[in-house]
């Protein structure tokens, strides 16, 4: 019974991770909220899918066919079947559906991420710059090799030259930041455990907070940052794929908010509540899953009778 208590720790504890998402934002740096908050998240749902893979297996070896194939000389100790078999059945079930969205999710990124790409390279421009013949505003940062920054035409004709110019820095800032890994990661998170899939939004949030605090310092002028970011907004991106950074994504309002704010360091004390929080649910995870998988491979090999109980 200890054992599948353990395991159920690493799929409750990620229920905090929102809470304690949105927290972090608002207490750290945007780009340590945005590398700590995707750190967390994606280790969380490491922790989980070991969880579901640990309960599939406790039921899996409790069938005789796969003790047979388990080569178990002995039944496996377990808690009573009353527990073991609805939870392996809907842990099952969990990472069936995790697999099956992450593989429609990735499915479709690619086509857009390779769509965006075609795009790009048809553009024209100088250096990172690919400049886009198109009605539709929009402006996005495009990894790969080299890092691109992508704009429409239309966009450029929505902004004066001082705009561009943070529209540039603040796309320029995600490609140097390596924002789209943050972003990819989440992605994988968020099919790994329902409840990480809220923790996206903060992910991108951040990513976008700290591309306008870059492309702020960049010009000099928060005022001009924020009223680039808005004008940039109001244009309408068209879609693109989830995980490309752009300067008109996210809660908008809330960025020019923060933006026409004066600039304030964070207080050192809530900014270290907010860390040990999310380094403590983290650590419980990684340690209960580590316990429960320690001790169902004990249990395994003290029914192949290689161990003694």
């Amino acid at each position: 019974m200890t054992v599948l208590l353990l395991l159920l720790l690493p799929l409750l504890l990620p229920c905090a991770l929102p809470v304690l998402a949105r927290r972090a934002l608002g207490r750290l740096d945007p780009v340590a909220a945005l590398w700590s908050v995707t750190g967390c998240a994606v280790l969380l749902a490491g922790c989980s899918l070991a969880a579901l893979g640990a309960f599939v297996l406790i039921g899996l070896l409790g069938l005789p066919l796969f003790a047979t194939l388990g080569e178990l000389a002995h039944p496996l100790r377990t808690a009573s079947d009353l527990y073991v078999v609805p939870a392996a059945v809907a842990s099952a079930g969990a990472l069936a559906g995790s697999g099956w969205t992450l593989v429609r999710s990735a499915l479709r990124q690619s086509r857009a991420f390779r769509a965006a790409r075609a795009e790009a390279a048809r553009g024209s421009g100088a250096g990172d710059l690919c400049v886009v013949d198109s009605p539709h505003p929009d402006a996005y940062a495009l990894p790969g090799r080299p890092h691109r920054v992508v704009v429409t035409t239309a966009m450029l004709r929505r902004l004066d030259g001082p705009e561009r110019e943070v529209l540039l820095a603040h796309e320029r800032a995600h490609n140097a930041g390596g924002h789209h890994v943050a972003l990819a990661a989440a992605e994988l998170a968020a099919h790994c455990h329902p409840a990480l899939r809220r923790v996206r939004a903060t992910v991108r949030l951040a990513a976008e907070r700290a591309a306008d605090e870059a492309a702020a310092a960049t010009v000099g002028d928060r005022r001009l940052t924020a009223r680039a970011i808005a004008r940039a907004a109001l244009a309408g991106p068209t879609a693109r794929p989830g995980l490309l950074p752009g300067a008109a994504t996210g809660p908008v309002p809330h960025r020019v908010q923060a933006l026409l704010a004066a600039p304030r360091t964070p207080r050192a004390r809530a900014a270290r509540t907010v860390a040990v929080l999310l380094a403590a649910c983290t650590a419980l995870s990684c340690a209960a899953s580590a316990t429960a998988t320690a001790d169902v491979h004990h249990r395994v090999e003290v029914a192949q009778g290689e161990e003694t109980p």
